[in-house]
């Protein structure tokens, strides 16, 4: 049974850094893709930031591109989300997920159906 579970959210600075963990367990293939997604109170989820496994590749959203970065921690089965310049719109619920078999382009962002497996979520907020 694939399980994800997020840490780090909380208060953040305006123009201040963000770091999110998400320890993953139960993967038995290589042949998926990890992506941050985030949902602000009366919006849609909408994705942050994705990685493929297989084909070591990264897609940012365009509006987080240059103020965000996802990495892996292989040994340690942690994928982390980093962000700067934290802005009032990057408020928002960050959910962890994971989709199996998934061709990672620019799109995967924008389909937040493809994921299989999703975290409960961590609560950001940016205050001035």
């Amino acid at each position: 049974q694939v399980q994800l579970v997020e840490s780090g959210g909380g208060l953040v600075h305006l123009g201040g850094s963000l770091s999110l963990s998400c320890e993953i367990s139960g993967l038995t293939s290589d042949d998926y893709v990890i992506c941050w997604f985030r949902q602000a109170t009366g919006k849609e989820r909408e994705g942050v930031s994705c990685w493929s496994e297989e084909r070591d590749i990264t897609y940012n959203e365009y509006s987080v591109e240059g103020r965000a970065a996802i990495s892996r921690d292989g040994a340690k089965n942690t994928v982390s989300l980093r962000m700067t310049n934290m802005q009032p719109e990057d408020t928002a619920v960050y959910y962890c997920a994971v989709g199996m078999h998934v061709l990672l382009n620019q799109a995967t962002l924008w389909s937040p159906g493809l994921m299989n497996y999703w975290g409960s979520g961590t609560l950001v907020t940016v205050s001035s």
